[in-house]
């Protein structure tokens, strides 16, 4: 009977032990499905590449089941509309578009490598041939590569390959669609007819109720910080600004060696102006090098080599090829994507701004650099004698107005004599060859300023 007694109650806890393991395993379903949504309503260029790499990793470490794109573009660049394509076709969510208007060109790409589409009322989408910044087309190597992956990509996802190559040959002609001669650009019911949309919607809401689902969890994409500080420093005014701090910092350590301050705001400067442009993909790293190499080439000039010759010039050329170049697409001095315009007007806003910086700091430089915020950076204050404080630099007052001879170049700095003693000094705006008769102006800081006598 205890026999029995002790085999039954080894049988009960055997399987009160397992059905305790099994409910602490399953854990609360949820039911809903999750859709991750952000838009794509800007050119196709390598801001949007960074966008689309973003938003799929976050959307795929969330663990959604779809991912839907609201798009507005009219294209852009090839090879980064292939990388978003190559992204969105080797995910495992479902992938769905809604055209809010236009996608043309790297959009209409972009778009067919999604599994669905679909498009607002008086959407279009094709006009894919490879065009040039001028908008002309490009040669047919350019073409023949855009032909090959919309019609891979349409054969992909179950679409005519016909159709998505004539968004791009005006050559190829299809019967009761599109003649000879003419690009192919759908609009949304045409589309909906010959394949290429699943239907129309007003909204995301909408295209998530087409795709039939009813339970879900909206995720929308946000900017995060590092995407708002550099479309701030891409503002125009503001990398204007930063253009004058890197021109106007050089100016003044130029002018006063040893400062410090001023090298430190135009290197500050610098790299705030080429860094977002360089994470945008228009800086190259050779054309932030051109720049540096100017810069080299100046202090060159004004520190080795006398007057303002060819190195002088040569590095404000450099550094004003350098900050152009920065501000557009280009593949070294190929601008077949970009044009004329664009060009010129890159080089008219820095040469713009570089003269004005020229003329402000040359002219006005003494009184913007010794202003009151400058004195509150730098140490201006006077230690008198009737406060206690003695300083060998309170002498250099009496030789204000008194002639000497220079001992070394001034470029601007240097040294001169003045009543068998030697001063450090810097010379007024031009530069003062060796044993040239000077006069003390003035003291400016801890130097006196000099000029010819």
């Amino acid at each position: 009977m205890k026999h029995h007694l002790f085999t039954a109650l080894a049988i009960i806890s055997y399987t009160f032990i397992h059905i305790t393991a099994l409910a602490d395993s399953i854990q609360p379903v949820n039911d809903k499905v999750k859709v991750y949504t952000f838009e794509l309503k800007q050119d196709i260029m390598p801001a949007a590449w960074r966008l689309v790499k973003r938003a799929v990793e976050e959307a795929e470490s969330k663990n959604a089941d779809y991912i839907i794109i609201h798009m507005n573009t009219y294209g852009g660049m090839v090879n980064i509309a292939d990388s978003i394509r190559t992204k969105l076709m080797k995910t495992k969510a479902t992938t769905a578009v809604l055209i809010d208007n236009n996608a043309a060109s790297a959009g209409a790409l972009i778009s067919i490598a999604c599994d669905s589409i679909y498009m607002v009322d008086g959407a279009s989408i094709g006009a894919a041939t490879v065009v040039g910044g001028s908008g002309e087309q490009m040669p047919d190597k350019y073409q023949s590569y855009m032909r090959s992956t919309m019609r891979s990509t349409a054969e992909t996802q179950g679409r005519d390959p016909k159709i998505a190559e004539a968004m791009v040959d005006d050559r190829i002609a299809i019967p009761g669609i599109v003649d000879s001669g003419f690009t192919l650009t759908f609009t949304t019911s045409e589309a909906i007819q010959h394949g290429y949309c699943e239907g129309k919607a007003a909204n995301i809401e909408a295209v998530i109720a087409k795709l039939g689902v009813k339970e879900y969890e909206l995720i929308k994409y946000q900017d995060n910080t590092l995407e708002k500080i550099i479309a701030f420093l891409l503002n125009p005014v503001v990398s204007g600004i930063l253009m004058l701090l890197i021109i106007g910092g050089l100016y003044f350590e130029l002018q006063t060696p040893g400062v410090g301050f001023p090298l430190i705001a135009s290197i500050t400067a610098a790299v705030l102006y080429f860094a977002p442009l360089y994470l945008e993909g228009l800086a190259e790293n050779w054309e932030i090098l051109v720049f540096i190499a100017g810069v080299i080439l100046l202090i060159v000039e004004i520190f080795v080599l006398p007057g303002f010759g060819i190195a002088g010039i040569s590095g404000i050329v450099l550094m004003v090829t350098g900050l152009t170049l920065s501000l557009i697409h280009n593949v070294a001095f190929d601008f077949s994507y970009t044009g004329f315009d664009e060009v010129a007007g890159a080089l008219f806003r820095v040469t713009l701004t570089v003269l004005f910086g020229f003329v402000l700091f040359f002219f006005f430089g003494d009184n913007l650099f010794y202003n009151v915020l400058a004195k509150r950076i730098a140490l201006t204050d006077t230690a008198s004698s009737a406060d206690g404080y003695t300083s060998h630099n309170m002498s250099y007052e009496i030789l204000v107005g008194k002639t000497g001879i220079t001992v070394t170049d001034l470029r601007p700095s240097g040294t001169v004599e003045i009543d068998n003693e030697r001063y450090d000094v810097i010379a007024d705006g031009e530069m003062i060859n060796r044993n040239t008769p000077v006069k003390v102006l003035r003291m400016q800081g801890n130097y006196l300023v000099v000029g010819k006598a």
